[in-house]
């Protein structure tokens, strides 16, 4: 997508560009879009400061973070001849004359060289009002705000005779001579959860073109993966709801509950080995490896308010996130694509799969028992150290403090305590600040996308992100 701007103005480059603002810039200035297959290249910035040095104010880039406001642009996303992705804008207004004066700035200079390092699909370009040959410069946009609640819908109809496959599948592979373990399976399998990760395998060959077949059988392998993990997860927890109903482990008991869990792995292995293909293979079983990884450093982090950022994200990148990234990953197996697609794929999944979990982790604080399904409170009252409990012990005093280390290890789990503990959160603005990384990484996700397909099937994954994301408020 390229934009010519032919105005005598000065250089603006805004962060929010929405509603009026966006409706008034579409009145003042005329917008040309079209399709450019290049890939942003780590010059173009540069270049961009060298094209418009020459002192005159005959034209104006806009470049912004937030068009998806905007109908005509977003008409164009719609029917799948643009890409939208990430973009960080400067804050900047000055005569374009000046612009070589301000990248003499140390902080310009940082956020540019962070900017050259980003992939994207999309260019600005920008040319003198006297038709001279336009130059390009490396920008991307994004659209994280609709009009309209973002939803799964899109994906759930783009892959919904897919899905009868999987389910197919999955009902046929769950089944045993043990009557038990039908019965247990089908008790969470059937407790209506999204299937968001078995439907991102999907999507993703969708978005790939992929013809046939093979990816029935892995997405299924992918459900039963999940479907052990959560088996586990809520006897490790003490979990007794799980997605609104009982979980297995308060009916048939934790013995019962993780061997059941065992099965379902043992399925979704019998599934890869028949698929044939050693680097799925490679794949899942190096993803399952990770998720008992990643419960294990959670279960060594419980109750331990010491626990730094970068491990919690080391904690949710594998337990949450690394499943979602194999997930879209082996799409390019199975539509045997070069590496590039693999890890782009890859990248989608695991910024997703992150920002999925930071939205968990603030609406167990954030939201009530109906919305999430589960117990709230209970990261609070097992002791589990969140970002949200992460940025609110750092910033509180010394009461606060010692009431966080309390909590985290046991001593203040009453109702009152958790009522406390959140009016904290909401104080030092810890809740925020988890859905605005949230956020972020949710942009890093679309922004991985960039060059990767297009049409209902881009679409589809921009918006499965932006649901995920959105699901807090």
């Amino acid at each position: 997508m390229g934009l010519a701007l032919l105005v005598a103005h000065p250089l603006v480059v805004t962060d929010h560009l929405v509603d009026h603002e966006a409706q008034e810039l579409l009145r003042k200035i005329g917008v040309e879009m079209r399709t450019l297959g290049e890939r942003t290249q780590a010059r173009d910035l540069c270049s961009f400061a060298a094209g418009i040095g020459g002192g005159e104010a005959r034209f104006r880039l806009i470049g912004a973070d937030c068009l998806g406001d905007l109908e005509p642009l977003g008409e164009q996303e719609d029917q799948g001849r643009v890409d939208i992705v990430d973009a960080l804008a400067i804050f900047v207004e000055l005569r374009v004359g000046h612009v070589v004066n301000l990248l003499r700035s140390v902080a310009l200079m940082r956020a540019l060289a962070f900017r050259c390092k980003r992939p994207a699909c999309l260019r600005l370009a920008f040319a003198r009002a006297r038709g001279q040959r336009a130059r390009a410069m490396a920008a991307t946009v994004t659209p994280l705000h609709r009009t309209n609640a973002p939803s799964l819908d899109p994906m759930i109809q783009l892959v919904a005779a897919d899905m009868n496959q999987v389910n197919s599948v999955i009902l046929t592979r769950m089944q045993s001579d043990v009557p038990l373990i039908p019965e247990l399976a089908g008790h969470l399998i059937a407790g209506g959860g999204k299937r968001m990760r078995p439907m991102l395998t999907l999507a993703c060959a969708r978005l790939l073109d992929y013809p046939g077949v093979r990816h029935h059988k892995l997405a299924a392998a992918v459900e039963f993966i999940h479907t052990a993990t959560l088996l586990h997860d809520d006897v490790v927890d003490g979990s007794g709801l799980r997605r609104g109903r009982r979980t297995a482990n308060i009916i048939w008991g934790n013995p019962a509950s993780v061997l059941v869990g065992d099965f379902l792995f043992s399925r979704a292995f019998e599934l890869m080995v028949e698929d044939g293909s050693l680097r799925v293979l490679k794949i899942l079983s190096n993803a399952s490896a990770v998720i008992a990884e990643g419960e294990v450093n959670q279960l060594t982090a419980q109750r331990r308010i010491e626990t730094s950022e970068e491990r919690y994200l080391d904690i949710i990148g594998a337990k949450t996130a690394a499943l979602f990234a194999a997930a879209c990953r082996i799409a390019a197996v199975v539509a045997e694509r070069d590496q590039a697609i693999e890890e782009a794929l890859d990248a989608y999944g695991r910024y997703l799969g992150i920002a999925f979990q930071l939205v968990d982790d603030a609406i167990d604080y954030a939201s009530d028992e109906a919305t999430m399904g589960k117990d709230a409170g209970d990261d609070f009252r097992d002791g589990k150290v969140t970002l949200p409990v992460i940025l609110a012990h750092a910033r509180g005093d010394e009461a606060e403090r010692r009431f966080w280390r309390e909590a985290m290890e046991g001593h203040r789990t009453s109702d009152e305590d958790l009522a406390h503990a959140t009016s904290l959160l909401t104080q030092s603005d810890a809740i925020s600040d988890t859905l605005e990384r949230a956020r972020h990484y949710g942009q890093r996700a679309i922004d991985a996308l960039a060059g990767v397909g297009s049409g209902p099937a881009k679409a589809a994954l921009v918006e499965a992100v932006e649901f995920a994301v959105a699901r807090a408020y």
